[in-house]
């Protein structure tokens, strides 16, 4: 019997999605649960998993192509598949355990790191995507760096590289742009003496990472700071809707983390109900997961307020742009002492 593979429903707002790459091919043995094909929306990479064991039939769309919700992705010949013969070196590499979800097997399949020996750090100690990618980067930092493919050469000779536009990297270039056009936008720079939060820090920081198995940072001071001015000035933590203000009642703060599809904001809920803790430990799990492409489109929707991070990078000033429909947005830059 053959089923049809198909474009899962789409996060609300999202119309469609681009494929980027298939993990089978056809005659390929499938298992129930496999992921088979990423598909990229604006903000995140979505899987879509095998719903029976069968082998893989004929690939509908390509990479690269638009689909939308309900479109025929490929064909599954449903029924158990005997997988192609391997060669002997490969009898010994050890099968990922049934219980892993979907993304941590390709992980692993991606990286070759052995998942009995990596710790887990998910719920009863499952074992988690970032702490693949952490095993990984172990262990590429001892091997030697890959000689990157020579540029192309462009018309006149000289060398060149065009790498296709994540759909994310265009979706946050055209936001950006349209809130230039759109809002009056006013940046100010003020300087703040952190010593006394330097000083706290270092004071608990050992203390507090053995009691809470996170490292105390800045940004839970920043958050913290940034909910006690929003208390006190409600419009910064409104939005603007038509000829509406809406003032937000909750603190969903932004975090802009880097990634290497481009920038996302992964969201705080409730920030003002959070301990220093809980903060860090949020933050730190955002950073992996924007890392390894596994945060959920509601992890990135909404928000009240921003704050973007430049110091981590050695920026002293800039003018961090608004995430619309949000008033204002705070930008942290480099801690020097003077």
């Amino acid at each position: 019997m053959t089923t049809e593979v198909l474009v899962p429903n789409l996060p609300e707002s999202v119309t469609d999605a681009t494929v980027v790459s298939w993990h089978k091919q056809p005659g390929d043995p499938v298992r129930r649960g496999e992921n088979l094909v990423d598909l990229e929306t604006d903000k995140v990479v979505l899987e879509v998993p095998a719903l029976t064991d069968g082998t893989m039939g004929e690939l509908r769309k390509l990479e690269g192509d638009t689909v939308t919700a309900g479109e025929v992705l490929a064909t599954l010949a449903e029924g158990a598949a005997t997988p192609p013969a391997q060669p002997q070196a490969a009898a010994t590499s050890a099968e990922p355990p049934p219980a892993l979800s979907p993304s941590v097997r390709r992980a692993i399949a991606e990286t070759n790191v052995d998942p009995a020996s990596v710790a887990g750090t998910g719920p009863d100690g499952r074992i988690t995507r970032p702490d693949i990618m952490r095993a990984a980067d172990g262990q590429t930092k001892t091997e030697q760096a890959p000689v990157p493919p020579p540029p192309a050469i462009s018309e006149d000779g000289r060398p060149e590289q065009r790498v296709p536009m994540t759909r994310l990297r265009a979706r946050v270039a055209e936001r950006l742009l349209q809130v230039q056009q759109t809002a009056a936008i006013l940046t100010t720079f003020n300087e703040v003496d952190l010593q006394a939060v330097m000083d706290i820090r270092s004071r608990h920081k050992e203390r507090f990472e053995k009691a809470h198995k996170t490292r105390l940072g800045f940004m839970s001071f920043f958050v913290k700071a940034t909910v006690d001015a929003l208390k006190r000035f409600p419009v910064v933590n409104a939005s603007v809707d038509d000829q509406e203000i809406v003032y937000h009642g909750y603190f969903d703060i932004g975090i802009a983390v880097g990634s290497p599809r481009g920038l996302v904001v992964p969201i705080l809920r409730d920030a003002d109900q959070l301990g220093f803790a809980e903060i860090e430990q949020r933050i730190t799990d955002f950073g992996e997961r924007a890392q390894a492409g596994s945060l959920s489109y509601d992890e990135l929707s909404g928000g009240t307020f921003t704050i973007s991070n430049g110091g981590v990078f050695g920026s002293m000033l800039s003018t961090p742009i608004l995430n619309p429909p949000q008033s204002a947005i705070l930008g942290m830059h480099n801690i020097q002492q003077r």
